[in-house]
């Protein structure tokens, strides 16, 4: 049965997206299955992948909103071992829509219930927000990876996201754990991205990922040709930060169970 990790962060900028593509691809280059879910409604994920939105007849909307089955929405990828839960602009107004909904929070949880025993792990990438959609993600999810960028004011809006987490393991999902606070965008040159690396790491302790995302403009390019950095350029240090992020990410589970 596959692990449901959502990563959020409001905070926009914070590198949340370029992970979701990045440590799914890299978890399937290591021989999981994985599902990359995008619910986000820029749909940067799905683009980020390739994956022509427009010529789509379902989506993340139409499974929540419509009851679609999401095997129906759920597209292939480039690399091996990773398919993609698409998002579409239409889900914008789905918060709206839910609202009429009974159990609203849990409507996602419904849809990836039907498809989590194909996986090994499905990645959720959140919107930039607290809003429905998201807590439908935490109240979906096993964990919980929050980005955190080396850069001036990062910890900002930690202690809301930490609050509603929080609230969302109290009343909707008990089982919620933070699976860990990942630093990206860290330049070793910079005192500032120094600082900050010694501030989380001294705030959240083990809570805190041995990896660290470094800035890398492999890491940056890759998107705008629709791939993941570890087909984009597989020697590049983007591509080696998410490749130990999975094996860590890994390593942590076999642990566990």
């Amino acid at each position: 049965m596959g692990k449901i990790i959502a990563l959020a962060n409001q905070k926009g900028g914070v590198g949340k997206t370029t992970t979701a593509i990045n440590l799914s691809a890299s978890l399937a280059a290591l021989d999981k299955k994985v599902l990359l879910v995008d619910a986000d409604p820029q749909a940067n994920a799905s683009s980020g992948l390739s994956i022509d939105i427009s010529n789509l007849n379902s989506t993340i909307y139409e499974c929540m909103i419509n009851g679609v089955d999401p095997a129906e929405a759920l597209v292939p990828t480039e690399v091996p071992n990773l398919d993609l839960l698409p998002s579409h602009i239409n889900l914008v107004g789905a918060e709206i829509e839910m609202l009429q909904l009974e159990n609203r929070e849990k409507v996602l949880k419904k849809v990836l219930a039907e498809v989590k025993d194909k996986y090994d792990f499905i990645l959720i990438d959140c919107s930039p927000s607290l809003g429905l959609i998201t807590i439908n993600a935490l109240t979906a999810s096993d964990s919980v990876i929050i980005p955190v960028q080396c850069e001036f004011f990062a910890l900002e809006g930690i202690a809301k996201l930490l609050n509603t987490i929080k609230i969302v393991k109290s009343k909707l999902n008990p089982n919620l754990d933070i699976e860990g606070f990942l630093l990206t965008m860290f330049d070793a040159r910079l005192r500032l991205s120094n600082s900050v690396h010694e501030d989380v790491r001294k705030q959240f302790g083990d809570l805190v990922f041995k990896t660290v995302v470094q800035r890398n403009v492999k890491l940056s390019e890759a998107p705008s040709y629709g791939q993941p950095v570890i087909l984009y350029d597989s020697e590049s240090t983007g591509s080696t930060n998410h490749l130990k992020l999975a094996q860590e990410l890994i390593e942590k589970n076999e642990k566990r169970s």
